[in-house]
C-alpha cells in the first residue's frame, strides 16, 4: 500500500473534463503503475490518502473500511467559540443523517427523512495552546464514524459552527477568514493489508 499527504486544491480522483484530470490517484499511478484508489479526499481537504497496491490489497483494504476497522481524525477550524461540554475534554459526538442535496449538487444536506445515518465525533484540539481558541475561532479534533459525502463539514454546519473557508458550506464571512478549506487529515491507522500489523500515520496540521 502507499499513503499519500495530499494538498489542498488537488483533486483526489479524476473529474470530468480534460481540465479535471491531475490529481493525486493519477500522479501516483505515473510512479506505482498498479496504484488503485480505495477512499478519496474532497478537492479542498489536505491530509493523508492510503491507496493499494493491486488488486488484492484494494479488496482487503476496502473491506477493512467497511468494517471500520480504519480510523481516521481530522483537524478543523470551525467559527465561533465552541466548548466542550465532557469532563476533561471527551469526546462527543453527533449523530445526524444526511443525503445528497440534489437540488443544489455538490452540497449535502441532514434531512430526517432521506437521509443515511452517519456519526462524527469531536472534541477540542490543541486545549493547552493559548492560540488555539478565541471568541471568533475554535480548533477541534474529528473522527468520522461513518463515510458520508461532506459528513464532516455538514455536521459541523448542523451545530453552528461550520468550518472556516468552507464555499459551500461556509457564510461569506466565514469563508473570508481563511484562504483554504481548514480541514486536514492528520491521522491515519489501518491494518496492513497483507499482514495484518496495525500501522499508524500522521501528517501535521499545515494550518
Amino acid at each position: 500500500m502507499i499513503v499519500l499527504d495530499k494538498p489542498a486544491g488537488l483533486l483526489a480522483v479524476p473529474g470530468k473534463g480534460p481540465d479535471k484530470q491531475d490529481c493525486l490517484s493519477a500522479r501516483a499511478q505515473a510512479r506505482w503503475p498498479d496504484a488503485l484508489v480505495v477512499h478519496r479526499l474532497d478537492m479542498s481537504t489536505s491530509g493523508l490518502v492510503v491507496m493499494a497496491r493491486g488488486l488484492d490489497a484494494q479488496r482487503i483494504l476496502g473491506r477493512a473500511f467497511e468494517t471500520r476497522q480504519v480510523h481516521k481524525r481530522y483537524t478543523a477550524v470551525v467559527a465561533g467559540a465552541l466548548a466542550n461540554p465532557q469532563h476533561d475534554n471527551g469526546w462527543n459526538t453527533i449523530a445526524l443523517p444526511i443525503t445528497v442535496d440534489w437540488p443544489n449538487r455538490p452540497r449535502s444536506i441532514v434531512s430526517a427523512e432521506l437521509g443515511k445515518p452517519s456519526v462524527t465525533r469531536w472534541r477540542l484540539a490543541d486545549t493547552q495552546s493559548p492560540t488555539a481558541h478565541t471568541d471568533i475561532t475554535t480548533r477541534v479534533e474529528l473522527e468520522p464514524v461513518t463515510g458520508r459525502t461532506h459528513q464532516l463539514r455538514v455536521h459541523l454546519l448542523a451545530i453552528g459552527h461550520p468550518i472556516l473557508g468552507d464555499a459551500l458550506y461556509a457564510s461569506p464571512e466565514q469563508q473570508a477568514m481563511a484562504g483554504r478549506l481548514l480541514l486536514h487529515a492528520h491521522s491515519l491507522s489501518l491494518p496492513h493489508p497483507l499482514h495484518g500489523t496495525p500501522m499508524s500515520f500522521h501528517s501535521p496540521c499545515p494550518f
